[in-house]
């Protein structure tokens, strides 16, 4: 938990941006890694296996009706202005680009390796990466 719970816990917060739901979707990937019988042969793949279950998680959480969501005023409250706004443009991108802008800057995966977290192709992930960036450089500008 200690190793992979804060990168987990931001991968959470990219899909549902709600701290709370975030927390608990982290929490029962880590239920379900206890719960498993998964061996890993390195570390790598041990990371691999939980950013994807927590991925899956949280996009079945999205699904659920009961879903509510609140202001992101309050989590960012205490980030420096400029990483706020960042985050905020980040967050405020479509889901195909706010995954693989956190995926690789946030967490430092390689585009074959978001690819192979996301299910796409190495190609599109890369797209998406420069699609994200140039409407990020839009909305900053605006602002």
């Amino acid at each position: 938990m200690e190793r992979y719970g804060p990168a987990l816990q931001r991968l959470a917060y990219v899909y549902l941006k709600n701290i709370h739901d975030a927390e608990d979707a982290v929490q029962d990937v880590f239920l379900a890694y206890l719960r498993s019988t998964a061996v890993f042969s390195a570390e790598e793949q041990r990371r691999a296996w939980l950013m994807t279950v927590t991925a899956n998680r949280c996009r079945s959480l999205l699904r659920s009706p009961r879903r509510q969501t609140e202001p992101l005023s309050e989590e960012l409250a205490c980030l420096p202005a400029e990483e706020s706004d960042l985050l905020r443009a980040v967050l405020a991108l479509e889901e195909k680009y706010r995954l693989p802008i956190h995926l690789y800057y946030y967490e430092g995966y390689s585009i074959a390796e978001i690819a192979a977290l996301l299910h796409r192709s190495a190609a599109t992930v890369g797209s998406q990466l420069a699609r994200g960036r140039e409407k990020l450089r839009k909305m900053l500008e605006e602002e």
